[in-house]
């Protein structure tokens, strides 16, 4: 619902006509939706509000008597120095400065009673949302490398509009010489509407188009602000018709708002339209608000003029979409959060998320390689970002191809399992047909007893939870058991990386920590490790030892014994009970003497229990010595085998040291030779200088 927006502003020398002169302008501009159906949220008959479109121009809504007074931003330009005067009114100084690390960018500082509060900025896109929002937006991306596959979905979703390739790669800004980001691809493109919509929040349509990754509208602002304060987008399009060409500019600036110190998120966009041969310029509202747009984009984006603009849409032939991200963001010690150096065809992390340890791991250990480095590492990461590629798409990572792996191939004693969910539709609607198939195995490097293990869990063909670890043993159990699935019964949350905490979920999670234990016990001894008992037999044996130990209870012999010629049940210790009942044979009272207990067929029934009593505990004692025993012998092969990877480390310690200490013999060898050399060299040209001495002397 379009939300209804009421502003104060200031007289000034500038007029416009009168609300019913311009009625008609502003429905043939969508400034008024003709279908709300919400209150005008009018006080009195003089008042008058406008609804304010989400990233439609945002007109001065004002409480107003003939004729309505309305104040205009001053455009923002390098080519207007400050304090210069422009069409009658003073420019804005902007205010450039802030934080350049990301998790500390959210102090947006504004002046109480400025002039941005009077600035209006008339005939920009925008919508009335607080600029703080686009930081703490983004937050929602933890790790850089998820803002990056953000923008690779969108890539990938317009490969039903041609795409065959998205291109990742870095520029260098030549206002400052600083590094820029770049994301392009030769998809459909936008038109100047679906551009709009593109940098407006939460709105989205693939949710409702099938084999499209994207569904909540937030993710192209989540992740360019993530990686950079700025964006600036050229887009081609050829229209629904395949006639009408567009390109269009767009930039969202936080640099640019902070620094105009602005309250609402201003979006300075511009169009052009193709006729004939040329492009020309789409006018949407006026001339000067189109040059007030393409002022603002100049000062604040890495290119000097209009023609420079121009020229980035040279890299998109006849259709697509090039997206630069400048300003990155800094890491705490100033420099570059993201690592550009390191590796010239990837772009990696730094801090927390990369680990030299693992980086060597994974040059000896390839087949865990992924595992061992997708924390850091883009190229990594985007090769198993999805779990089918087209054919004809193409990932290029600065300047080469990202080869796209499955985790499949890193098996080996793999099996699939088929997981069917338990449907319930007030849970689950319209998920009654829902299966997963869960490929389980060991990586091919479990041999060497690394802990690598995981569920690799997709959904719509995306990853979401790489190597998701649902069992958390104390030791050595579940290494090297990884798995792939793809689950699309539960929901991805907003950021991509991870499902939001559903009973459908935590079902899953049980169920592959159910999967990952049957495997493990199964099949551990073909690795190296100890063999298991079975999680499905222990609870089987768990249940059969309940169930003898509630047998015996119940047929556990009664003690008999006659009191005033009523035969009683009494408990008695176990010594005593035959004692008792062939004491109870002579028990005849006086008064009841014609009374003849036999009990000769209980005496009988009691040695039978107490027997059966007796083997029962015999064989439950020996079974609990079986156990600790198979326990012994295990942590007793564990212990062996850490003493034989401690003398394999040993041996290779010691191997170290001596060849350490047969490189330093050569040294000391050759430094005594050269030492010697030295020696006899300074004898024979003091000799020499002695000859010469006396020569002279002579």
């Amino acid at each position: 619902m379009d939300s209804v927006v009421k502003q104060e502003v200031p007289e000034c020398n500038h007029p416009l006509p009168s609300l019913n002169d311009r009625l008609p302008e502003l429905l043939s501009n969508n400034m008024i939706d003709s279908s709300s159906s919400g209150s005008s949220d009018i006080d009195d008959p003089n008042d008058a509000a406008l609804p304010c479109d989400l990233l439609a121009p945002a007109w001065p809504l004002v409480k107003f008597e003939e004729p309505l007074p309305v104040t205009e931003a001053s455009p923002v330009s390098a080519i207007y120095p400050v304090n210069m005067v422009v069409d009658g009114r003073e420019a804005i100084s902007p205010v450039v400065g802030g934080c350049k690390q990301f998790w500390k960018a959210g102090d947006y500082d504004i002046s109480e009673g400025g002039d941005a509060a009077l600035t209006t900025s008339v005939g920009m896109d925008h919508v009335r949302v607080h600029p703080k929002f686009l930081h703490s937006n983004a937050t929602s991306h933890k790790w850089a490398l998820g803002a990056f596959a953000e923008l690779l979905d969108n890539s990938l979703d317009e490969v039903c509009n041609g795409a065959t390739y998205v291109l990742v790669d870095v520029l260098g800004n030549e206002k400052d010489g600083t590094k820029m980001l770049l994301i392009e691809d030769n998809g459909g493109g936008m038109t100047p509407d679906k551009m709009r919509q593109c940098m407006s929040l939460g709105y989205s349509v693939k949710s409702k188009i099938a084999n499209t990754i994207g569904q909540y509208g937030n993710g192209f602002k989540t992740s360019t602000m993530r990686l950079g304060a700025d964006v600036i987008v050229f887009s081609r399009c050829l229209g629904s018709d395949g006639q009408s060409l567009t390109q269009s500019i767009g930039m969202l600036s936080y640099t640019f708002l902070r620094g105009t110190r602005k309250e609402d998120i201003v979006v300075p966009m511009i169009d052009y339209e193709h006729r004939g041969q040329q492009w020309n310029k789409m006018i949407r509202f006026s001339q000067n608000d189109w040059n007030r747009n393409l002022a603002t984009i100049v000062q604040w984006s890495p290119y000097e003029s209009e023609e420079d603009l121009l020229k980035q849409f040279d890299f998109l032939n006849h259709h697509g979409t090039r997206i630069i991200i400048y300003n990155l963001w800094d890491d705490d010690g100033g420099s570059l959060e993201l690592d550009l150096d390191t590796d010239q065809h990837d772009i990696q992390l730094k801090g927390n998320n990369r680990d030299e340890k693992s980086i060597q791991m994974a040059k000896r250990y390839p087949n865990s390689r992924h595992f061992l480095t997708y924390r850091h590492s883009l190229r990594s990461y985007a090769s198993i970002l999805y779990l089918r590629l087209p054919s004809n798409f193409r990932i290029i990572l600065r300047g080469e191809d990202v080869q796209h792996h499955s985790i499949v191939n890193d098996m080996m004693l793999s099996q699939k399992i088929t997981y069917k969910p338990q449907y319930n539709p007030e849970i689950m609607p319209g998920a009654s047909n829902m299966v997963a198939d869960v490929t389980i195995g060991f990586v091919k490097d479990a041999k060497y007893h690394i802990d690598v293990q995981g569920f690799n869990v997709y959904h719509k063909n995306r990853l979401i939870k790489p190597f998701w670890r649902v069992w958390n043993a104390a030791g050595s159990d579940g290494r090297g058991v990884i798995g792939v699935l793809e689950a699309n019964f539960v929901e991805p949350a907003h950021d991509k990386q991870g499902f939001e905490r559903t009973v459908v979920l935590s079902r899953l999670e049980q169920r592959l920590l159910l999967m990952q234990k049957n495997f493990w016990s199964t099949n551990c001894q073909e690795i190296g490790y100890a063999p298991r008992r079975r999680p499905d037999k222990e609870a089987l044996e768990s249940k059969r030892r309940k169930s003898t130990s509630g047998t015996n209870k119940r047929s556990r012999p009664r003690d008999r014994a006659i009191e005033g010629g009523v035969l009683r049940e009494a408990s008695l210790p176990s010594g005593s009970k035959v004692a008792a009942i062939n004491e109870v044979r002579h028990v005849t009272p006086d008064s009841n003497s014609d009374i003849v207990i036999k009990l000769d067929e209980d005496d009988n029934e009691s040695g039978k229990r107490l027997m059966k009593l007796q083997v029962t505990e015999l064989l439950s004692n020996l079974q609990q010595e079986r156990e600790k025993c198979k326990a012994l012998e295990i942590q007793l092969q564990e212990k062996q085998q850490q003493i034989e990877e401690l003398d394999k480390e040993q041996v290779a310690l010691v191997d170290m040291i001596s060849e350490e200490r047969g490189r330093r013999d050569a040294l000391e060898e050759k430094l005594r030779k050269s030492l010697k050399d030295a020696s006899t060299t300074i004898d024979f040209l003091l000799d020499k200088v002695n000859r010469l001495e006396q020569g002279r002397k002579d």
